[in-house]
Parts: C-alpha cells; sequence; structure tokens
C-alpha cells in the first residue's frame, strides 16, 4: 500500500487544512449527515454550531476515524481519508463530548497512557503529563483515579489527553458543556491560547456566545445539513446597524400593551420577551423618553430600560429559525449533537 505524506504548507489563512466534500452519513432512516461540504483553514478556529441532535458529533466522529461516512470525500493535510481514515490520525487531537479515559487509572497514568498510544518514549509522556498537569491545575489530583474527579476535573484532563501529543490539529466536541462556570472559562481561554499558538480548532457547540466570543468562521448545522457558513464578523454585520433595547415593566402586562405600541410607535418593532418585558427594534435611534411616557400613560411601571448589543444569537435564528428558548434549554440539560 502507498504511504501518503501529509503536505507541509506555510502558516498562511488560505490553506485548507481540512476538506469535506459532500459528506452523508445514515443510521438506518435517519439522516445524520446530509451532503454537507466545507473547509477548514490551517491555523483557524472554525465552529460548527447547531442544536442537540444537529449532525455535529457524528460529522466528528467521520473526520476523525471512528465513523465511516456512506458518501463524499474527506482529506486532511493533503492525506485522502475516505478510505483510509487512519491516514492523518498522528495530526489529529480528538476531545469527546464524553470522557474515553479509565476511570480506574489515576490523571497522571491516563495521560501517560494516551502518550504511549502515539508511541512517546516513556521520559518524554511523563514530563509533559506532569507539564499538562500544572497547566490545567491537576497536579494536586495527578495520582487520584480520574472516577473520583469532578466533571470540570475530568473534562481539563480529557482536553490534556487529546493535547498529549501536540497535534496540529484539533477537534473539540462541546468542550464546556455541563461543567460549572470558572471550569467553562478555564477551558475557554486554554482554547484561545491553543489558537494564538498556530493549532487548527475544529470546535462543535450549541453555546452561541462561545462561539461568537473564539471562533473566527461558523458553520450553522441543523438536521443534519450545513444552513450558513461565514466569518462571526460578516455573519453580525447586517444587525450590528440596528438599534435594540429591552424594556421591563410592572404593574401591567407586556402582551397586554404590545398592540399598543406597534401601533403607538410603527418606526418600532416589537417582541414580547415575558410578560414583564418586551424587546424594541429599530433600524435608527431608539427614543427612550416617549416610550416611558406611553408605558406610564398605560398604567404600567418601567423598571428597567437598556440597550443591549445585537449578537450572533439572533443570526442563528434568523437562519435556522430554531428559537433561541430551545437552545437554553439544552444548555441546562447538557448532551450531544
Amino acid at each position: 500500500m502507498e504511504i501518503q505524506e501529509p503536505i507541509i504548507s506555510p502558516a498562511h489563512d488560505d490553506y485548507p487544512l481540512i476538506e469535506v466534500s459532500e459528506l452523508t452519513k445514515r443510521f438506518g432512516d435517519v439522516t445524520a449527515v446530509d451532503n454537507i461540504s466545507f473547509a477548514v483553514l490551517q491555523g483557524e478556529l472554525f465552529g460548527f454550531l447547531g442544536p442537540n441532535g444537529a449532525g455535529k458529533t457524528t460529522t466528528i466522529s467521520i473526520l476523525t476515524g471512528l465513523a465511516r461516512p456512506d458518501s463524499g470525500a474527506i482529506k486532511i493535510s493533503g492525506l485522502e481519508c475516505t478510505k483510509n481514515p487512519k491516514a492523518a490520525q498522528n495530526l489529529l487531537g480528538v476531545v469527546p463530548d464524553d470522557s474515553n479515559l479509565y476511570p480506574e487509572l489515576s490523571g497522571f497514568d491516563n495521560l501517560c497512557f494516551c502518550a504511549s498510544l502515539y508511541g512517546m518514549p516513556k521520559h518524554e509522556r511523563q514530563t509533559r503529563a506532569n507539564e499538562l498537569l500544572e497547566t490545567f491545575g491537576l497536579t494536586e489530583a495527578a495520582n487520584r483515579k480520574f472516577a473520583g474527579y469532578s466533571k470540570g476535573m475530568k473534562r481539563k484532563l480529557t482536553i490534556a489527553a487529546g493535547i498529549i501529543h501536540k497535534p496540529p490539529i484539533l477537534f473539540m466536541d462541546e468542550p464546556t458543556t455541563g461543567i460549572d462556570v470558572s471550569s467553562a472559562r478555564q477551558i475557554r481561554q486554554l482554547i484561545a491560547e491553543l489558537h494564538r499558538a498556530g493549532t487548527t480548532i475544529f470546535l462543535t457547540t450549541h453555546y452561541i456566545e462561545e462561539a461568537e466570543r473564539l471562533c473566527e468562521r461558523i458553520a450553522f448545522i441543523v438536521k443534519g445539513r450545513v444552513v450558513k457558513i461565514d466569518t462571526v464578523a460578516n455573519l453580525l454585520q447586517p444587525i450590528q446597524e440596528r438599534k435594540v433595547m429591552l424594556i421591563s415593566i410592572s404593574n401591567s402586562s407586556a402582551n397586554d400593551l404590545y398592540i399598543k405600541l406597534a401601533t403607538a410607535f410603527p418606526r418600532y418593532e416589537f417582541q414580547t420577551i415575558s410578560a414583564e418585558q418586551f424587546r424594541v427594534e429599530s433600524v435608527g435611534t431608539i427614543s427612550i423618553g416617549p416610550l416611558v411616557r406611553f408605558l406610564e400613560n398605560q398604567g404600567a411601571e418601567v423598571t428597567e430600560a437598556r440597550r443591549i448589543r445585537p449578537s450572533l444569537e439572533e443570526v442563528f435564528v434568523q437562519v435556522t429559525g430554531i428559537e433561541v428558548g430551545l437552545l437554553r434549554k439544552e444548555k441546562e440539560k447538557g448532551g450531544g449533537g
């Protein structure tokens, strides 16, 4: 069998390190990945954004050689990986949504074992394991069994295992789902640092604000289909010129006032968020004084009025038709995609 050599390219932005063409994967009657195509550039932090069950995890499984596609083509660093899914395995680091580490082994031993799978010499893997344990603040837990780690600690060690061999390409599947705020913040900082160091990162998430904060380009995937791919800046541009305010009231119902507001202020767009809050949007300046006076004349008390910055959440809703509330519920329960 002919051995393929990876293409070594200068680190410039327009070199595609991952190329996916017309990829499809079915499980019985369910099409998990439906004819998707995209490319990830060298050194890029590429976001794969969608709700649970959208096909994110299945896509990662295919790209990392854990599942075979029904059709389509994959190239990683110039290597043909469709028929030979292990061709680029030494170039890849994988952080799965559920930990694949051994509960009966200590944190240190788990890292050393993972390093041995990549052929790292004993001294090198021990040194690297200790470095990563220190980086992730896990040195004191190095000799404790993985089974006794907290959720945040488990996620950190799983990421450490994924980067033990310093891979140029890193796949991260929902890395901050279901963990505490402090651990999630540390992991986001680490992702940003890896990206700055030149690692190409493929990140799946349904945390829209996380994708907006970290990623350069984002693909929206819904029901197995990629419905939009663009830079974060380009995705946000159409809505950045719009002005948005959130107004909170008491002593009255936003639902009851909605039609009156829309009639009295036809230049604005109103959306009821809850019984005590509604959203005002306009292409021009929003004059808060007349709105407050109108609401007070209707018997409502305005408790808060604040401007908000349009976000990627709004783009996601517009493109996919999926309400942000659905994603927020998924954040609470966690789960794969």
